[in-house]
């Protein structure tokens, strides 16, 4: 490989070679989406910094591959396994090394002491002429015979199934996360099913980032963030409501409307019901995806005390007062630490 052939690939992704596997990752991330095909139609420059990201990702995130890179530079594809001899001899396959000169090292010890400025590097010394290098297909398509390397064909660029899939946050409506909708991306229109909760993932399968070699595309999941409603709020998987009621209607109790997600319907309030406690509405409450149906509302009942009142409703409550036989607080007289 000749020396302008290098690509420096934490320079392909503006990092040093002390980052972090999560840096690396997540700077992959922001930069794939940057530059993917879907983001940039028709934009051959974009499509080729595509290509460069995807293909230093691939080098820097496996664990073995970036640690040949970072030891060996431009030659990492090439470093194997030393001790198993350094081949000659003139039978098999010529390995094509683009013009660099393998022949000068007597050993490929000798070649990595050179490499990397140690001592002891001899090169050849002559009286056996340049020395030829293999590689003999052993029948699986893996070369072998170059100082025992048996991964010698290179890198082909193909990013995993996982490192092309791509993540976006959503935000919806509560109406939208109940009924269902539609919502365009960056790769077209997708369907959000309805049902969806805040912190749902969904998945969108092949919606994700295309590999430039094998057209393969990854998934796209999408993070949901739902508003925040005005009346409905989650309690689990139920939702729950608080309805306000009078004195008059808590004490002789009364029929009165309470809204749901599709429409007010009809609910008895009993004679004597307290202020906090919750009325089920069985099946009112918010769609189940995985099985169908509906969870249930919970409407909470809150004895609303009225602040402005008219002369005969004074009248009517200071007599109530003056003629009262319950005492709520008659149980606080034994009360003592």
């Amino acid at each position: 490989m000749a020396a302008t052939d290098f690509k420096d690939y934490y320079a392909a992704l503006g990092l040093n070679k002390s980052a972090s596997s999560e840096q690396i990752k997540k700077t992959y991330r922001k930069l794939a989406r940057k530059y993917h095909p879907d983001m940039n139609p028709g934009d051959r420059k974009a499509e080729e910094r595509f290509k460069e990201v995807n293909e230093a990702y691939e080098v820097l995130s496996d664990p073995e591959k970036r640690k040949k890179y970072d030891q060996f530079g431009q030659y990492w594809k090439q470093a194997g396994t030393a001790g198993s001899g350094w081949p000659g001899g003139t039978g098999g396959t010529t390995v094509d090394f683009n013009g660099f000169d393998f022949g000068q090292y007597a050993s490929f010890d000798d070649f990595i002491n050179s490499l990397l400025g140690r001592s002891g590097y001899a090169g050849n010394t002559g009286g056996g002429g340049r020395q030829t290098y293999y590689r003999t297909n052993t029948g699986g398509g893996r070369p072998s015979g170059f100082g025992g390397f048996d991964n010698f064909s290179g890198f082909d660029g193909r990013s995993s199934t996982a490192s092309l899939n791509l993540e976006a946050n959503i935000s919806l409506t509560f109406g939208e996360a109940f009924r269902g909708t539609q919502r365009r991306v960056a790769s077209g229109e997708v369907s959000i099913p309805p049902g969806v909760k805040s912190g749902s993932k969904i998945r969108v399968k092949g919606r994700g980032q295309v590999d430039p070699y094998t057209q393969k595309r990854g998934d796209l999941y999408l993070n949901v963030d739902i508003k925040p409603h005005s009346f409905f709020q989650f309690e689990g998987d139920n939702l729950v409501c608080d309805v306000p009621i009078t004195p008059d209607e808590a004490v002789l109790g009364t029929s009165i409307e309470v809204p749901t997600p599709d429409g007010a319907v009809s609910v008895n309030i009993p004679a004597g019901i307290r202020s906090g406690q919750s009325l089920r509405l069985r099946g009112k409450g918010w769609p189940k995806p995985k099985s169908g149906g509906r969870t249930d509302l919970l409407a909470r009942i809150m004895i609303a005390a009225p602040k402005n009142i008219s002369s005969v409703e004074r009248e009517c409550y200071e007599k109530i007062r003056d003629n009262r036989t319950f005492d709520p607080r008659s149980h606080l007289k034994s009360v003592s630490i």
